[in-house]
């Protein structure tokens, strides 16, 4: 994983205005995986994540604007936990010149709920790179648990939740 967690919000964070806005997590379709793609600004083959039958990709869009995706996030519920296989942000969302902030977060907090909704008792797990370690131990509170791998556990989860989920 690849990704800086700018702040964690409430919602999303109008960078220029200090707006929030809410937010709703849903599926990723088939049809809007099309505008999904590296000549529009994205980095990974969502295309492909979406044909992988255990995993499921989600998209986050601002409240009443369903037609514009802020970031994705593609999550496998596993028998204990649940792992996040990719995350990334809109392309308008990364950067200096960014439009909102709390991208990461608001999906990281998702995981954290469906971890619980599917039995996964609030774990989540993910890789990460070396030099990303100690942020995201510092700015999600995630554990390094030896290697690349990092783990959100059960307490971490709730305050994610409670976070982003009132």
């Amino acid at each position: 994983m690849d990704f800086i967690v700018d702040k964690l919000t409430n919602s999303l964070e109008n960078v220029k205005s200090g707006d929030s806005f809410p937010t709703e997590v849903s599926f990723l379709t088939l049809d809007e995986v099309k505008l999904i793609t590296r000549k529009n600004g994205w980095l990974f083959d969502w295309k492909s994540e979406l044909k992988i039958p255990e995993r499921e990709v989600y998209k986050l869009t601002i409240n009443n604007n369903p037609g514009i995706i802020q970031g994705l996030v593609s999550l496998e519920a596993r028998i204990d936990h649940v792992y996040m296989h990719l995350i990334e942000s809109a392309p308008f969302n990364i950067g200096r010149n960014k439009t909102y902030l709390g991208v990461p977060g608001n999906l990281i907090s998702f995981a954290c709920k469906l971890s619980f909704q599917r039995g996964g008792g609030g774990y989540v797990s993910f890789l990460s790179k070396t030099k990303l370690i100690h942020h995201y131990e510092k700015s999600l509170g995630a554990i390094h648990f030896g290697g690349h791998l990092m783990v959100i556990t059960p307490e971490v989860s709730l305050r994610l939740i409670n976070k982003y989920f009132k």
